[in-house]
């Protein structure tokens, strides 16, 4: 047995710790000195403490290394902290592509790049879907599968030319998770819809139409001009505004190239 200052050194953990995992019972010492209150570990208690630092290290809660260590749910626990790194390093990639765009350009030069358009938008026959999405990354693998259901149920049904479909977000305030949206596409006639689709005419609207260029999460740069503008030149907002995505992650592969159109349904003020 190895009193605890010959086991700190052993193990590179400090006697403190040791202490503090004592008292949480999490490695107790397999011997205490009732007469000198010496803790002793041994060597079996190396590799115990050597699995609770590889686990510390990963980030693992005190509760979830217990559990582990009991043998309970360490296939899950693991998963769940592997989930919660890779949403992390997402996350920091996307700050440092934000950072690289602030060091690139200068906020008012891109805001200055965008130009407003007032335009009319036509009467349409849509299929529509109002949708509950976990991120916007469901934009990729919901929407398809429903564009291409619709058409398996309706193999005489065609897109207009040129193409038109738009997302409207439904929510009250701006989400990141459990969003709310509704996804129209423009189509030549009415057909049969599938469950939690509806075939219905959307009629002619004025837009404020302001082009965005690049990443999907620098959408509020172009809606601050978009808005700005409206007020500046006398128009009311009517409706929710629509994103039509034109170029994507479908045919292009730099976020850079991608492309969206705002549209903002307006009415001149009185």
């Amino acid at each position: 047995m190895y009193r605890i200052g010959e086991f700190s050194k052993m193990s590179k953990v400090s006697i403190k710790t040791l202490r503090y995992y004592d008292e949480i019972d999490l490695l107790k010492p397999e011997w205490i000195d009732n007469e000198t209150n010496y803790r002793f570990y041994t060597t079996n208690q190396l590799v115990q403490i050597h699995q609770i630092q590889s686990y510390r290290q990963i980030g693992l809660s005190i509760d979830e290394i217990r559990l582990i260590l009991m043998g309970k749910n360490e296939e899950l626990i693991l998963s769940k902290r592997q989930k919660e790194i890779e949403e992390a390093i997402v996350l920091m990639q996307e700050q440092l592509t934000r950072i690289e765009f602030m060091k690139e350009e200068k906020g008012e030069e891109a805001y200055m790049s965008y130009h407003a358009v007032v335009k009319e938008i036509p009467e349409y026959i849509v299929y529509s879907a109002k949708l509950e999405l976990r991120d916007y990354k469901d934009y990729f693998t919901v929407l398809p599968p429903l564009g291409a259901k619709v058409m398996e149920m309706n193999p005489e049904i065609k897109c207009v030319t040129p193409e038109y479909c738009f997302i409207s977000n439904m929510d009250m305030e701006y989400r990141e998770k459990d969003i709310h949206i509704e996804f129209c596409e423009a189509v030549d006639r009415f057909g049969v819809a599938p469950e939690g689709v509806e075939f219905k005419k959307i009629e002619s609207t004025t837009v404020v139409s302001v082009m965005h260029r690049g990443r999907y999460q620098d959408f509020g740069l172009a809606y601050a001009y978009a808005f700005d503008w409206i007020e500046k030149n006398g128009y009311i907002v009517t409706d929710n505004p629509r994103e039509s995505y034109i170029d994507g992650i479908w045919n292009k592969e730099d976020e850079k190239d991608w492309l969206t159109e705002i549209q903002i349904p307006v009415i001149k003020r009185q």
